[in-house]
């Protein structure tokens, strides 16, 4: 029997592509205005965003050790190797927590086994990683070679993100409280990326948000490299902005003539800590 794939609702791809593709998904829990939503399904993040701009202070709880051995164990019933693509430990202990329950199962049930990538993603740049993975799995290859095919590829995965309101990324302490006072009063738009230890870093920052997102796409054509006649999709997320998103998305098509792109929501995860307005862009490059 062919392995199974799993992943957390951190991706922020749609429902219907995991369920489609027969994904199981750890879901990281959100605490919104003192009720607690421990599945992706049940938040609706048009009003989880409107919320947000009112005033809702969302927070996030990372998957636990006993809720990831709990998931495995429900799918060692029918599947006796798995392979899970998880969320950046340098943005959540959740790789951690799933790693300890793997092990743990796989010393008392031997006939099973378990890999947990660390992706060193977020959003759909682990959906990005998790759609070629699922494209490898499907072309007929093993457990153990779908495994390190993803490890030879995470790298490549490049994040690039912008914000149109500073002030989440304030409370999350990626800025200062001087940078984000000063640079909403001067419209400045912050360009940030995933690094190679899986951080959300800032790397450059514009004015205006239609200039950061010409900035996101001058930074595609420099980012691809070698990669440039190899993408033929590219993902975009966004925080309720889908006009935006769509732009971007145009904006791309016509510079680089790649037809495929999968837009979607952020979800309530990723989405608490960025607010509403963020559009983030994901694409195949040499480095990222």
């Amino acid at each position: 029997m062919s392995f199974k794939l799993m992943t957390e609702n951190t991706t922020d791809l749609p429902v219907e592509y995991l369920d489609a593709h027969e994904i199981g998904v750890f879901t990281l829990p959100a605490q919104v205005d003192g009720k607690t939503y421990d599945d992706y399904r049940t938040i609706d993040s048009k009003m989880f965003f409107e919320n947000m701009r009112k005033g809702s202070m969302p927070t996030t709880s990372q998957v636990n050790p006993e809720v990831a051995r709990e998931g495995l164990l429900r799918e060692i019933e029918q599947h006796k190797e798995i392979l899970v693509i998880a969320f950046s430990s340098g943005l959540s202990g959740t790789y951690s927590s799933i790693s300890v329950a793997a092990e743990e199962i796989m010393e008392e049930h031997k006939d099973v086994k378990i890999i947990v990538i660390d992706s060193l993603c977020a959003s759909m740049g682990e959906g990005l990683l998790l759609h070629k993975t699922i494209a490898y799995k499907d072309a007929g290859h093993t457990l153990e070679e779908t495994a390190a095919y993803v490890e030879s590829i995470k790298m490549n995965v490049v994040h690039l993100f912008t914000v149109d309101d500073l002030f989440h990324l304030y409370r999350g302490g990626r800025v200062s409280k001087t940078t984000a006072v000063i640079g909403s009063l001067a419209n400045i738009k912050p360009i940030l990326h995933v690094d190679c230890e899986g951080h959300l870093i800032n790397i450059s920052k514009t004015r205006g948000r239609k200039k950061s997102l010409s900035t996101l796409v001058e930074m595609m054509g420099e980012k691809m490299g070698s990669f440039a006649d190899k993408n033929d999709i590219f993902m975009i997320s966004h925080g309720d902005c889908e006009e935006d998103a769509v732009f971007l998305a145009d904006m791309i098509k016509k510079r680089f003539g790649i037809e495929q792109v999968l837009i979607n929501c952020l979800g309530a995860t990723i989405g608490a800590h960025t607010g509403p307005g963020l559009i983030a862009l994901f694409f195949m490059g040499d480095e990222r």
